[in-house]
């Protein structure tokens, strides 16, 4: 009897638990999945809702209850470009997959329809498509020490975070107002899943502990994603992630203007040993409004209105381009088998390693240019790799970087 009454008290409290996380999914499903003026099947197996762009999510957040949309920027981030490499035989990435089943119309965007095993996959519904806390302590010496700061010499001392691996370049100053590249597109193979592989640009601002970033390119997320496709990005924060901002539209937040790309969905074609593609991403402060816009190739995908954020209403501090991996296993043994970038190594360049070529930085000189002084970086370098190449004296530098994650030097 006693048995039965404790088996009895369990169930009940296993039922109640579950209908309050059922329920928490059921208020976030509701929350994020406006309703739709018209839905597209893609036929890579995603849902793709047109909502009315003045109903679209990111007005349910306090500071934007009563925003007025910002249509286009006021200014033009104009871009200088290079060659691309390999005498431009890279091609660019002008569409995604769900557009070839139908557009949206004038006056709503592109919203990718979150499922609910896509939230159930998450701790738990407030974490759905949230970064783990973390610091870059770089971020304070840097201002503390302005004419001779080094960052390897710094990031070498400063605490790993436990959970992620960064291979990338740095750019620090006081006043960044823009940055760009074009980020050599790839599938990395076996990501695992609960892990993530990005390539990205990041503009950070603010003190280590309370920094604020926004963030674009592509990543592999199965957790958030529910597969191992390739997938454009954004993320924001303004406290190092610790409560506030998201992946692409999966809080309240970035407003979206475009009706042709839908954050989220999947890019395609890939690269490959034989053809390589990219995209072309640039983040740029409009000086009239403040906010912060993010473009994709010649697609204006939207802002992030200036009221987020505090450190960056004005300006960046510093600006990363690179790759991350997401693991619960980096930094330990036995290592993630998630790869960075393509998954080879940097020093393979042109056709293997992944690359971000064209880096441009705006400061408040208004030119647009390759950044005078970089630092080269990476976490874990029997991991993951990085490689600030100039094929001739002449030429610009092209930055690769990526690496297969576990492998005999890094077991």
């Amino acid at each position: 009897m006693r048995l039965y009454l404790t088996f009895a008290i369990l169930c009940c409290f296993y039922n109640e638990a579950y209908g309050k996380v059922s329920l928490d999914i059921d208020m976030k499903l509701k929350t994020l999945n406006k309703p739709a003026l018209k839905t597209i099947k893609s036929e890579d197996g995603d849902i793709i809702d047109c909502v009315n762009i003045h109903k679209q999510h990111a007005f349910d957040h306090p500071a934007l209850r009563n925003h007025k949309i910002q249509m286009k920027p006021s200014v033009e981030f104009d871009t200088k470009k290079t060659n691309i490499p390999n005498n431009g035989s890279a091609k660019p990435i002008t569409s995604q997959i769900w557009s070839k089943s139908g557009n949206c119309p004038i006056g709503t965007i592109p919203v990718r329809r979150v499922s609910r095993e896509d939230i159930s996959r998450a701790s738990s519904p407030s974490h759905f498509g949230r970064k783990t806390p973390r610091r870059y302590n770089f971020l304070d010496n840097a201002l503390q020490h302005k004419a001779n700061f080094n960052l390897t010499a710094e990031k070498l001392t400063e605490p790993r975070p436990n959970n992620r691996s960064e291979a990338i370049i740095v750019a620090l100053g006081f006043n960044y107002v823009g940055a760009q590249s074009d980020i050599n597109v790839w599938n990395p193979p076996r990501v695992q899943a609960g892990d993530y592989s990005s390539a990205q640009i990041w503009l950070l601002g603010g003190l280590s502990d309370t920094f604020e970033s926004i963030e674009a390119g592509w990543m592999v997320n199965p957790n958030v994603f529910g597969d191992s496709r390739t997938r454009l990005f954004a993320y924001w924060t303004r406290d190092a992630y610790t409560k506030t901002g998201c992946i692409n539209l999966l809080c309240s937040g970035f407003v979206q203007t475009t009706t042709k790309f839908a954050l989220g969905a999947a890019i395609d074609p890939v690269s490959s040993f034989h053809e390589q593609y990219y995209i072309s991403i640039s983040m740029f402060l409009d000086p009239n409004s403040g906010n912060w816009w993010l473009t994709c190739g010649d697609n204006v995908m939207g802002y992030w209105p200036g009221t987020l954020f505090s450190s960056l209403k004005h300006s960046a501090t510093a600006v990363q381009w690179g790759g991350e991996v997401y693991s619960p296993n980096v930094m330990k043994k036995p290592h993630t088998k998630t790869p960075m970038g393509s998954g080879a190594w940097a020093y393979d360049l042109l056709g293997y390693a992944c690359f971000h070529t064209n880096i441009r930085i705006k400061d408040f000189s208004l030119q647009i240019k390759y950044p005078q002084h970089l630092s080269e970086y990476v976490d874990e370098y029997n991991c993951y790799s990085t490689k600030l190449y100039r094929e001739t004296y002449m030429s610009e530098p092209q930055f690769f970087f990526g690496g297969p994650g576990q492998n005999r030097f890094c077991p």
